[in-house]
């Protein structure tokens, strides 16, 4: 990988405090030349087009096996957009900032891959746990935890390379673990979750049944997937606000200890549900696989491949954000976080730049200051080098490996592969049995 002068990257070491569209399309949405997303910031170039192209892979899949797949495929964009919208629209959980991507929209805060990370999780969560063909009243708390075991080694990793930054002291993401917030995962498997549940509920009710390969009238299937979008966030935080709150918030109880519980409890009553087999959830002699599941084999390999090799090769001290960032500003001025309990919290109101608690960035990059002035919210940082190199590659080895099995049991050890129509070859002659 070339080294490029940082000092010649555009915009280096600028700063603004509001900073100047040249027209109303320049805000919504901004194209970025690839050579200056590859010259500033190379990992983050490669993660969005793994987006892009798994998001496409799951898309095509969907129309493979036919069914309502691609209505499920459709619903998670819509819970991306969603929960994307609505946590910039919210101060209490407006709290990170991406950086600046090739195609980037609403006033350079929303790239285009991010809710394409959605669907790239969510379907491949999906369609892997519908192999276990576990009960319905488990299987949302399956594909939530499926979900979680796919975004670890991003966030991990992609906060490292700051592809975005969180905010330096808000009590919600304060508790981290490698630089993420635990909240960051139990955020994906309660709305992982809710979306799973949601979709299910909304067929039944809408539609009759829940079965995944047969399709009602499209107007039906979209009213189902549009429901399922938006009530997808909204459950998520019902389960934040039965078990996070109460014992973070009024308690004091370390954000770590909230996931392990909630991972705990999802995890046996999914083991619990697989206790009990339903009739073809284990593959039988004579099954075979449908060359579909290919396809999402190859998007599985892909997402993981990304991240252990910028673990492996990559160089966090390398990539430059240009960008929105966490204002600049007075380094004792408080604000209020007010909780679901009526309770209230406190955060610094703006990023302290000569004391804030951040070790993943810094405001020196190639050899001089890039510090902002004060009220600058677009400013310059670059990353900093692993601490340890050889743990971030041993723990994402442990996160690929244990995937790896885990992916490989769903699919291949459990029921035939999903075909179009919701039947599998030993579903189907069993039907002509009776």
């Amino acid at each position: 990988m070339s080294v490029v002068d940082v000092k010649e990257l555009p915009g280096f070491a600028m700063d603004h405090s509001d900073y100047p569209f040249t027209d109303t399309w320049d805000w919504f949405v901004h194209v970025r030349p690839l050579k200056e997303c590859w010259d500033a910031q190379p990992t983050y170039l490669i993660s969005e087009l793994a987006f892009v192209t798994i998001a496409l892979l799951t898309l095509i899949h969907s129309f493979i096996v036919g069914g309502r797949w691609k209505y499920l495929w459709l619903g998670t964009l819509i819970h991306g957009i969603t929960t994307e919208l609505v946590s910039f629209g919210l101060p209490d959980i407006d709290n990170y900032w991406h950086s600046q991507t090739a195609v980037i929209f609403l006033g350079r805060r929303l790239p285009l891959h991010i809710p394409l990370i959605y669907p790239s999780f969510m379907y491949c969560a999906a369609y892997m746990v519908a192999h276990l063909r576990l009960p319905r009243w488990a299987e949302p708390m399956a594909a939530g935890l499926t979900e979680v075991l796919m975004d670890i080694p991003y966030d991990i990793m992609a906060v490292k390379f700051v592809h975005w930054t969180w905010h330096d002291t808000d009590p919600n993401i304060f508790d981290r673990h490698y630089h993420v917030p635990w909240n960051s995962y139990y955020f994906h498997l309660t709305f992982g979750t809710a979306f799973t549940f949601a979709l299910h509920f909304w067929r039944r009710k809408i539609t009759g049944h829940d079965d995944k390969g047969k399709c009602s009238t499209v107007g039906k299937e979209l009213l189902c997937a549009l429901l399922a979008g938006l009530c997808g966030m909204p459950g998520g935080v019902i389960q934040f606000v039965l078990l996070y709150h109460p014992l973070h918030d009024t308690y004091g109880i370390h954000t770590e200890n909230c996931v392990i519980f909630i991972i705990v409890t999802y995890l046996l009553i999914v083991w619990c549900a697989d206790r009990m087999p339903l009739q073809h959830s284990r593959r039988q002699k004579g099954d075979n696989t449908h060359w579909s599941v290919l396809v999402i084999i190859s998007c599985l390999v892909l997402h993981y491949s990304v991240y252990m090799a910028m673990a492996v090769f990559g160089d966090p001290a390398r990539e430059v954000s240009i960008g929105l960032h966490e204002t600049i500003g007075d380094c004792n001025k408080t604000k209020d976080v007010y909780t679901a309990f009526g309770g209230v919290l406190s955060k610094k109101e703006f990023l302290c730049a000569s004391g804030y608690d951040e070790s993943y960035y810094t405001m020196q990059c190639g050899g001089r200051s890039v510090q902002p002035r004060a009220g600058a919210s677009w400013y310059t940082i670059c990353g900093t080098p692993f601490p340890n190199k050889a743990e971030y590659v041993s723990i994402l080895t442990g996160i690929c490996t244990f995937a790896a099995i885990i992916y490989y049991n769903m699919l291949f050890r459990s029921s035939p592969t999903l075909v179009h129509g919701g039947a599998t070859p030993a579903l189907s002659k069993a039907k002509k049995n009776k």
